[in-house]
């Protein structure tokens, strides 16, 4: 039995989608996690992960029987410019597994050295930016949003040349695949109908197998994908998450989010929130991401015209059909969403000012976005013996009473029981998100003190951030004025 049962599809697409080539050794890796549940879904023993011989797959230093490394290549708009070729820098596609309910996911190593796509860069990761991504992945997975995610990480014992020396680490990431919009560009822009008919046909085996026998594959990607993207971006917007670099090749064809670089969940709310280093336009501002989204799917819709009909025009009519129905879809999601957040069974035209001045009154007194609706989930139901309230975290200001009123008079006309809507609430309303100066708490320890001790604790809050133990108040509690991180960075 191999240590990992590999099954690699993509590895038996042609050669133009990407090049074989092992990762780069590293000097003396050492472990740092093993995500253990995850690695049991996906066939691979926890203990021989944690192993010398496993440490050594992570790090590089070894090719697991089965493993078919390659680095694959794509395209893509990055704020806005377009970019004929990029492909992956630093990271190589170790291969693929299928878990025991018959799901496909990539296993690919992040930070495993130089690729023919590295455009000069040593295609190494510092300890921080892994951290950081293995923290928010695996928050974003507990609290339901799709999301590639970290199956272990080890350092590297060698230093990566930043701004300043820092200590190297490689991060192990699984996704259901690594197919880009970037992936489309980059054969599109070379008239390569050919290639894009094989990744259509790949893309839909892998993640819409019911639309394989539609009478036009293509035309069943595009809606299918538009339809999972409009709902993984209504779930960043439901919890306040930003995602910092929302270039065409960020965006996976499967639906999950990925790239954990410049991205944050704000404290305080603010529509025009910027946390990236990188945006210095506010390209992909919070307020902006479902704008962003509808844009990079339209680039999607021009890869796939050829494919759509054979009469130009009519193509285009059935790409803009496509295309314009992702407001709605997006709404619909968003609109799901904020009735759960609210009590509410559903969220009907006259409900929209009050929606809308719940949004203005955070903005306007620079309210905590998590803890503003979790404490509406505590006044939901006063006299509820078994929710723990936040009140000791956030007091509702006095603006803020008007509103809640009416508030109040609308859950009135409510026929769900009063436990039934708060616990809605309580499960729509995280106590606990990766708060930026809690991570970066974590990273500073792990960088510069050699301490996982945070990290840990973090992770272990994290894995349940809907249910408030007093006992955590410390992670549920918003950052001191000193404390604020007010940029984040790609890591690369």
């Amino acid at each position: 039995m191999t240590a990992i049962p590999f099954d690699n599809s993509y590895a038996r697409l042609p050669e133009a989608f990407y090049t074989r080539l092992d990762p780069t050794p590293v000097s003396d890796p050492a472990l740092i996690a093993v995500n253990r549940p995850l690695a049991l879904q996906l066939g691979v023993d926890p203990d021989w992960l944690a192993s010398d011989d496993g440490v050594k797959v992570i790090a590089g230093n070894a090719v697991p029987e089965g493993a078919e490394p390659l680095a694959s290549v794509y395209a893509g708009h990055q704020f806005g410019s377009y970019n004929p070729q990029l492909g992956d820098g630093r990271a190589i596609l170790l291969g693929e597994v299928v878990d025991d309910r018959g799901n496909r996911y990539d296993i690919q190593l992040k930070g495993s050295g130089p690729t023919p796509y590295s455009r000069g860069g040593d295609g190494r990761s510092p300890l921080g930016p892994v951290l950081r991504e293995y923290i928010v992945s695996e928050a974003m997975h507990a609290l339901g949003v799709p999301t590639t995610r970290s199956l272990a990480a080890v350092t590297t014992g060698e230093q990566v040349v930043r701004e300043e020396f820092l200590p190297g680490a490689v991060l192990a990431r699984v996704a259901s695949s690594h197919i880009r919009i970037g992936t489309f560009q980059y054969f599109a822009a070379r008239n390569d109908t050919d290639a894009l008919q094989r990744l259509v046909r790949h893309v839909l085996v892998r993640h819409y197998p019911d639309m394989l026998d539609s009478d036009n594959r293509g035309l069943a990607l595009l809606e299918s994908v538009i339809a999972r993207q409009a709902s993984l971006v209504a779930s960043w917007q439901l919890l306040g998450f930003i995602h910092g670099v929302m270039n065409t090749d960020n965006m996976l064809l499967s639906g999950e989010t990925i790239d954990y670089g410049p991205c944050a969940f704000m404290d305080d709310f603010g529509a025009d929130k910027v946390f990236s280093s990188i945006d210095h336009g506010g390209r992909y501002a919070y307020r902006n991401q479902p704008g962003i989204a509808h844009w990079n799917l339209a680039c999607l819709a021009q890869c796939l015209l050829p494919l759509l009909h054979e009469d130009k025009d009519r193509a285009v009519e059935l790409a803009q059909e496509s295309i314009d129905r992702f407001p709605d879809l997006f709404l619909q999601a968003h609109t799901r969403g904020m009735a759960r957040k609210l009590g509410l069974q559903e969220i009907g035209e006259p409900d929209t000012p009050l929606v809308e001045e719940l949004f203005q009154l955070m903005d306007q007194h620079r309210l905590d976005f998590t803890l503003t609706f979790r404490r509406l989930a505590d006044l939901a139901d006063e006299t509820s013996a078994s929710s723990v309230p936040m009140g000791e975290l956030f007091e509702i200001p006095d603006a803020l009473l008007p509103w809640l009123a009416r508030w109040r008079e609308r859950l009135q006309r409510e026929e769900t029981p009063t436990t039934q809507r708060q616990a809605t609430m309580y499960a729509a309303n995280p106590a606990f998100i990766p708060r930026n100066h809690l991570v970066e708490e974590t990273i500073q320890a792990a960088t510069h003190e050699q301490d996982l001790v945070p990290f840990f604790k973090l992770l272990e809050v994290l894995e349940a951030p809907y249910e408030y133990r007093p006992t955590d108040s410390r992670f549920a509690t918003p950052p001191r004025p000193e404390q604020e991180v007010r940029q984040t960075f790609c890591g690369t």
